[in-house]
């Protein structure tokens, strides 16, 4: 049985991933760390009757209980802090935490030598594969955009999601029809521009989750992928899959396409 521990745990993902963790009859929920909730009984936190323990405002927590695995999702300065710390501890790190750059891969690559480390911009199953239907798409399309839409309390724009979407349709064609405006009445009007210059266009708003479309268009047809996430618990099949399988995947692994075979 893994040993996992869980940063950001007091946060709305963090519990959910508590408890998928302990539902799962493979792991076993032993640490969890969040600053904002340091001291308090975990069971009242996170919804986890057999966690019987305080939830530690200190990474220290991880080494104390022998973690083998330890899953992020807080805001991208914490992450850093905490993927330094488990490659200088041993830990395998699953993280969830979107904004890193490609500096920032390279230097996460080097730090993990003794241990693994798998950063996902989306642990949902039907959002990877949205990405994939969307790299394939992008050679039979002259035009490409991304709307991405999350909810009031996402603090970084555009999602990682979007980023890796246009990523991955730029590296697959670099035959797009250039835009016709000449003219924004309102700067940024046709969204930001992603890689291979693909427009991307966030939404933040109330009632929202996490939800993505590539719209692909070409003569007399267009092509719409859509993937809607509804609830949180949505990703919880991909994280704990990743926490199953980062043992097997050395050094830093991006997107869990790998595990899935795709």
């Amino acid at each position: 049985m893994l040993r996992v521990g869980v940063f950001g745990a007091g946060g709305r993902m963090g519990s959910t991933v508590c408890q998928a963790i302990d539902a799962d009859p493979d792991l076993e929920l032993v640490a969890a760390v969040d600053p904002s909730h340091d001291g308090i009984d975990a069971r009242t936190v996170i919804g986890v009757e057999s966690a019987r323990f305080d939830i530690s405002g200190s990474p220290s927590a991880m080494t104390q209980a022998n973690v083998d695995v330890a899953v992020d999702f807080t805001a991208p300065s914490a992450a850093r802090a905490n993927i330094t710390f488990c490659a200088e501890n041993g830990i395998h790190a699953v993280v969830g935490t979107s904004g890193f750059t490609e500096n920032e891969f390279d230097s996460i690559r080097n730090q993990f030598t003794s241990s693994n480390c798998l950063i996902a911009p989306n642990f949902a199953i039907g959002a990877v594969l949205m990405m994939r239907f969307a790299e394939m798409a992008a050679p039979f399309f002259e035009t490409g955009e991304i709307i991405e839409f999350h909810h009031n309390a996402k603090l970084d724009s555009p999602s990682g999601t979007a980023v890796n979407t246009a990523e991955r349709m730029a590296a697959a064609s670099d035959s797009w029809a250039p835009d016709p405006t000449e003219t924004e009445t309102f700067p940024g009007g046709r969204g930001a521009r992603g890689p291979g210059n693909i427009p991307i266009h966030s939404v933040r708003m109330v009632g929202m989750v996490a939800h993505q479309e590539v719209v692909l268009g070409t003569t007399g047809q267009s092509l719409v992928l859509r993937h809607d996430t509804t609830d949180r618990s949505s990703f919880m099949p991909g994280v704990v899959l990743a926490a199953k399988r980062i043992d097997s995947l050395p050094g830093l692994t991006i997107g869990l396409e790998p595990i899935l075979g795709l």
